[in-house]
């Protein structure tokens, strides 16, 4: 990872408390670029005196805004995901919504608005323009303020409509010379206006979202931050559509994939956790009436009871035997009176003398666990004996009650319980080591999983790199070609002014030389030509003085220096000299002062007129039937 930028970003925050734009989730690389570019075009020297710059012309944030923020769009860009969204998109979110219900579509990052009516066009072009403006509300935001202003305006010129297909431009736009503006009945229903995906708060209940290319621009954290935001934004079963350089791998449990290769997502539902209801069963109130014959009711209820009971007095006798009592014990009535100690009961299979007397002395149950006992059929049970003491209301001791709990079905499946609970410790064991080995194996996999996702990751900032590159290198081309199509003009101008200053200067009866500054021949007309015999391309660049052409030159010196000079200026003399063709001829010579667009001096200029013989007028120049022919010849 590359060492921070302390001054970058400390333009960063600059940026972020004096106009409230935060760039700080922008990819550093893509970021410096492009302030590097604006930078380098102010002819500065690192960042710390470019925040200078901007702390002095507030007006240069405007141009750093436009420099960062790269809007290349155009309608219908990259046309197979728009054909996708055409023929299958559209059509399945209108078969998913009700006739009547709207359609709230949101176009982030909008740029000038290319890509908002792009999605209009589609829509008439599914529903029809009536139920187009009826039904259909597009919400197109940006950060650009110029561009947002752009595309409320919705013109555009020849070259941004050319990537509209064959028809769309005569239906939906209104021509005027080189003009073309969006129809206006249809671009009420697209609203433009500003936010910032990293900082504003998202619109609602959108049923298509489309950010195509934007969220390259973001580094990882803020990209995750922004997916959030649109998850948020979207209906349930909502439509993302990104462009060809975002891939959303990373976040699978926000949005699933509809068509990977034209990044088109659905919104991912959200886990729903739902309590079962809990039924309350009312208790039905029961009604005891008083009864009669307790006493016998009570001792057939004993008798008749499923355990095993045996009631001895509190001096030891047998006083009542159950059924249950007689059949496992091998019991009958006749036992009844008998002292306790008689009966094999008493020690076999435990000894229950010493607990009944514990019982009756503490005046608390007393219990002896799982008893093994052999039944007067032969059959083994397991019994759960409690010995509880009876006593009348005043505390005085009756006796006691003998409880045999047959727990021989409780037992048996208790020793199941126990078989099936080793059964399943070492099942659980095996499995646990399983599970250990398949957790090794996962960990492994994972590990792999992550350098897969760390080279995709790689690969994907690579690609966005290399798409914010292209982005760049297609903005600076339209620049390019913007400035080369204004220098052809211009070159095409100075080509007609130049056209026709030689017409001019050809077409004059007077030879006029033109002098810089250091009295170096500019221009050489073709009269000039005719007087001296020296041609334009032989005399350009020559100092003026130094021509030998019959000339004296050096006598006109004086004139020149009081055109240039600060002095009074001589405004014309007359010279003897020797024409081309050898023969004595005598020119009135005018100076005058050459000046730039700013009034400065820039040369001098010489009309050369032969002169009349009374020095008054020019003469009329003899005519050389020769001379035409010969000039033509060198022209």
């Amino acid at each position: 990872m590359t060492e921070p930028n302390y001054a970058f970003e400390a333009l960063l925050t600059y940026l972020k408390e004096a106009r409230g734009f935060d760039f700080t989730g922008y990819k550093r690389s893509s970021l410096m670029r492009r302030v590097d570019r604006r930078i380098s075009q102010l002819g500065m020297h690192g960042y710390s005196e470019y925040l200078d710059q901007l702390q002095v012309h507030p007006d240069e944030f405007t141009t750093l805004f436009n420099t960062i923020l790269i809007n290349v769009t155009s309608f219908f860009r990259d046309a197979e995901p728009w054909e996708y969204l055409r023929t299958e998109l559209i059509p399945q979110l209108l078969a998913d919504s009700k006739p009547e219900a709207p359609l709230r579509i949101w176009s982030a990052g909008c740029a000038s608005g290319e890509e908002a009516y792009t999605l209009a066009i589609l829509l008439c072009e599914v529903l029809g323009p009536d139920e187009f403006r009826r039904r259909v509300k597009i919400y197109a935001t940006d950060v650009d303020e110029e561009g947002l202003a752009q595309a409320r305006q919705a013109v555009y010129t020849e070259r941004d409509v050319q990537s509209l297909p064959d028809g769309m431009l005569e239906r939906y736009f209104d021509i005027s010379g080189n003009r073309y503006t969006f129809r206006k009945d249809l671009r009420r229903s697209v609203i433009f206006g500003r936010n910032d995906l990293v900082q504003d708060a998202p619109i609602s209940r959108i049923d298509m979202l489309v950010c195509r290319n934007t969220l390259m621009y973001f580094n990882a954290e803020t990209q995750a931050r922004i997916l959030a935001r649109f998850h948020f934004a979207l209906a349930p079963s909502g439509l993302l559509f990104l462009g060809k350089a975002e891939m959303l791998l990373s976040h699978g449990s926000l949005f699933a994939p509809v068509d990977l290769k034209r990044r088109v997502f659905r919104r991912a539902a959200r886990p729903t956790f739902l309590g079962d209801p809990v039924l309350a069963v009312p208790t039905p109130a029961l009604d005891v009436s008083r009864l009669s014959g307790l006493d016998r009711l009570r001792h057939e209820a004993f008798v008749a009871g499923p355990v095993a009971q045996i009631v001895i007095t509190d001096s030891g006798l047998v006083a009542f035997v159950n059924h249950q009592a007689e059949k496992l014990f091998g019991l009958s009535s006749t036992d009844c009176g008998r002292p306790f100690r008689d009966l094999d009961l008493s020690y076999r299979p435990v000894e229950l003398r010493g607990h009944i007397e514990k019982a009756k002395s503490e005046r608390r149950v007393v219990r002896v666990a799982d008893v093994q006992y052999t039944s007067a059929q032969g059959e083994k049970v397991h019994l759960d004996v409690q010995i509880h003491p009876l006593t009348e209301s005043t505390g005085e001791l009756l006796g006691a009650a003998i409880v045999f709990q047959d727990v021989t079905t409780a037992r048996r499946l208790q020793e199941e319980l126990e078989h099936s609970n080793h059964q399943l410790e070492a099942a659980y064991e095996e499995l646990q080591s399983t599970n250990e080995e398949l957790e090794t194996t996962n960990e492994e996999l994972q590990s792999t999983v992550e350098e897969l996702e760390t080279t995709n990751e790689e690969l994907q900032s690579t690609n966005e790199e290399l798409e914010t590159m292209n982005e760049e290198l297609q903005s600076t081309n339209d620049e390019l070609q913007a400035i080369n199509e204004e220098l052809q003009d211009r070159t095409g101008e100075v080509h007609e002014s130049n056209v026709f200053l030689q017409a001019i200067l050809s077409s004059l009866r007077s030879g006029v030389v033109v002098l810089d500054p250091e009295l170096r021949v500019v221009v050489w007309n073709r009269r000039m030509d005719d007087l001296w015999g020296l041609r334009s391309e032989e005399a350009i660049g020559q100092h003026f003085l130094n021509l030998d052409i019959g000339l004296p030159t050096d006598q006109l010196r004086p004139l020149i220096r009081s055109v240039l000079g600060p002095g009074p200026a001589q405004d014309n003399v007359t010279l003897s000299a020797i024409n081309r063709r050898g023969r004595p001829t005598s020119l009135r010579i005018a100076a005058n002062l050459l000046v730039d667009g700013h009034d400065a001096p820039a040369g001098a200029i010489l009309v050369m007129d032969p002169a009349s013989p009374n020095g008054d007028e020019p003469a009329q120049p003899e005519t050389q039937p020769d001379a035409q022919p010969e000039a033509d010849g060198r022209n």
